[in-house]
């Protein structure tokens, strides 16, 4: 028989989303070796790479399923790539930071008070946000929220994308 095996949402996601952490990777650690990590316009460039892995991975999806994805799978396949790649990226920027180069840390924390000053804040308003800052930005932080945002963001990548590339299997078919 000449029969299609079918792939998994689950093998699918699990794929897609370790391609996708290890080029989340490659991007953040050269923005760090460049020290473009602090310019925020060249961060959200970034976002680009959960997009395209998100699309990728339908697409494969669609191609081992005769063309089909229902939204369920393709919200599935997008939240655990986002998951895996998060996992990843979160668990690479963590022994960066805490290990080959913790002064990033105190570049982010310059960063953000610069900007705090070009916004017009008080020497009190910004001491105020340093010192609850200062709290956010432990390796440790940055790992917990890098996880979380990756999920959130992933998940709602996945529920746009899902509503435009899914393609439902005719119910009499």
């Amino acid at each position: 028989m000449n029969e299609r095996t079918t792939v998994t949402p689950g093998s699918v996601g699990v794929r897609y989303g370790i391609i996708t952490g290890f080029i989340s990777i490659i991007f953040s650690l050269i923005l760090y070796i460049t020290g473009l990590h602090t310019n925020k316009a060249v961060t959200y460039v970034g976002m680009i790479i959960p997009i395209a892995g998100i699309v990728l991975a339908y697409n494969y999806f669609k191609k081992e399923n005769n063309g089909y994805m229902s939204y369920g799978q393709g919200l599935g396949i997008g939240t655990l790539l986002a998951t895996v790649s998060g996992v990843l990226s979160s668990i690479f920027a963590y022994i960066y930071l805490k290990f080959i180069d913790p002064n990033i840390i105190e570049q982010i924390r310059n960063s953000s008070i610069e900007e705090m000053e070009r916004n017009g804040m008080s020497d009190e308003q910004i001491e105020a946000a340093t010192s609850m800052t200062e709290k956010f930005t432990t390796p440790e932080m940055m790992f917990i929220f890098g996880l979380i945002g990756a999920v959130f963001l992933g998940f709602i990548f996945s529920l746009i994308i899902a509503a435009i590339m899914k393609r439902n299997r005719p119910e009499f078919e």
